[in-house]
C-alpha cells in the first residue's frame, strides 16, 4: 500500500514538473500544433473560392466555416480580416471530379469523387508564403447520382479537407 501511494506521489510529481515547465515556454503544442504564441497572435482566413469545372455550390462556404471552427477551437489565434495578419489563408477548390473506382461484371460497382483545394500560406511575421495542393477522394456506389452522392459525403469532404489544410498549416505535415 506504501509503494502504491509512494509511486503515485512520484508520478504526480514528475507530471506536476513537466507541465510547468511546458507552460515557461512561449512555444505551445496542443493537439499537435506548433504555433509560437510569442511571435503570432492573429489570423485572416479567406473564403475558400469553388472554381473547379463542376462546381458543388456549398462546398466553398461550408470549407470555410469548418476550417475556421477548427483553427478557433484548436488554437489560441485571434481572426481578423485586418491586411496585417499574422497568418493569412486564401484557398481555391480547383478539382471536382467523377470517375469509376471499380468494375464487377463489365458494370461500374463504384465512382470516387476527387476533390482538390489549393492553399496559399503567408507567414507575414517570417514573410514566407508557402503554396500547397490538398486533394482527397471519397467512393460512393455506381447506384448513386453525383447530387446523392453529394448529400452523403459532403460532411466527410469538409471534415477530412478542413483537417488536411489544417494539419499541413499547423503540423508542420
Amino acid at each position: 500500500m506504501v509503494k502504491k501511494i509512494a509511486g503515485s506521489f512520484y508520478l504526480i510529481a514528475i507530471f506536476s514538473v513537466l507541465s510547468l515547465g511546458f507552460s515557461a515556454c512561449g512555444v505551445y503544442t496542443f493537439k499537435d500544433v506548433s504555433i509560437d504564441y510569442t511571435k503570432i497572435k492573429t489570423i485572416k482566413i479567406g473564403l475558400f473560392e469553388n472554381k473547379a469545372a463542376t462546381i458543388n455550390p456549398q462546398l466553398g462556404s461550408r470549407l470555410t466555416d469548418a476550417f475556421q471552427q477548427k483553427v478557433t477551437s484548436q488554437t489560441k489565434l485571434t481572426r481578423t480580416n485586418d491586411d496585417n495578419a499574422h497568418y493569412q489563408i486564401q484557398g481555391v477548390i480547383n478539382s471536382y471530379r467523377v470517375s469509376t473506382s471499380a468494375i464487377s461484371n463489365q458494370t461500374t460497382a463504384s465512382n470516387r469523387l476527387t476533390v482538390g483545394v489549393h492553399i496559399v500560406f503567408k507567414n507575414t511575421v517570417d514573410n514566407k508564403t508557402e503554396e500547397f495542393d490538398i486533394s482527397r477522394d471519397f467512393d460512393f456506389s455506381s447506384t448513386l447520382t453525383i447530387d446523392q452522392a453529394q448529400g452523403r459525403l459532403n460532411d466527410d469532404i469538409v471534415k477530412n479537407l478542413s483537417d488536411e489544410i489544417f494539419n499541413r498549416i499547423f503540423s508542420n505535415w
